[in-house]
């Protein structure tokens, strides 16, 4: 597996497809492997590049606390590492609020943007974090309870009940909830993990800067989003000057997998304009 080597760490990513360039970035939760269902259909018509930001997958894991300008900086010293002079950014839930400073501090190397499930600022972040802090000492007993707890947050209740139901069921031919249960288990987050880059999210707050960002936004939400309500994409759909905003009916925070056809859909019909 590829690193770059960038502001004195290593960061993994991993290329699929030719192309425009298409960055994905993944969520607090999260790790490049996030983007399972996206990876097929968008690297048939892009360059995707999925990345493990810092403290995440197999990417380093610093001890010492650091900033939202550093996870910054990671991104735009990966896309140098890479000689890539433009892209199309995505990213989901913090992945997001990364790519809104990104494009405050480098808006040249920015193409389209496509921000899932996102906030404009970083308030309530702890508050999940001792949640997942919780759910590692239940992953070590038992990574299916931990996953089922995650799910409660993550997913509508309909979807949720199927998943539980026969969990090694393939949704949309692509994933099972067995494959992100191992998944949950390969590389975890520490409890320092959790801290440092909940300490580097909680100062995000870009609401009155959004209508800086010119670049055409895809936004896209679940109505039944609890980390990131509707309402928070609609203040930002308000701000940003060229955005679109997607509602998924009956989608929690991670319509990327529930609904991943029809999103990935979406993204590409947004992104050939």
């Amino acid at each position: 597996m590829p690193f770059a080597e960038v502001n004195n760490i290593k960061i993994c990513y991993e290329i699929y497809g030719e192309g425009y360039p298409l960055l994905l970035v993944h969520g607090y939760d999260a790790k490049k492997e996030v983007w399972v269902a996206q990876i097929g259909a968008l690297s048939e018509k892009f360059k995707v590049i999925t990345v493990d930001l810092r403290s995440s997958g197999k990417s380093d894991r610093t001890e010492e606390p650091y900033t939202m300008d550093k996870l910054v900086e990671d991104l735009k010293g990966l896309m140098d590492f890479l000689k890539i002079e433009k892209a199309n950014l995505m990213g989901q839930s913090m992945g997001g609020w990364i790519i809104q400073n990104f494009l405050l501090k480098y808006p040249e190397p920015a193409g389209k943007l496509i921000l899932i499930a996102t906030n404009h600022k970083g308030a309530g972040i702890h508050v999940l974090k001792e949640s997942l802090i919780k759910e590692i000492e239940i992953r070590e007993k038992d990574p299916v309870e931990a996953f089922l707890k995650h799910a409660r947050l993550m997913y509508h209740q309909k979807f949720r009940k199927e998943m539980e139901e026969n969990l090694s069921k393939k949704f949309h031919g692509i994933w099972s909830p067995e494959d992100l249960i191992k998944e949950s288990t390969l590389d975890p987050k520490s409890t320092r993990d959790l801290e440092n880059l909940a300490t580097a999210s909680a100062s995000h707050n870009t609401l009155e800067k959004l209508d800086q960002i010119k670049n055409p936004t895809l936004l896209i939400t679940g109505s039944h989003d609890r980390m990131s309500p509707k309402i928070v994409l609609d203040q930002m759909h308000e701000k940003l000057p060229n955005s679109t905003l997607k509602l998924f009916d009956k989608t929690g925070h991670k319509s990327f997998l529930s609904k991943a056809p029809e999103v990935n859909q979406v993204i590409l019909e947004f992104l050939a304009d």
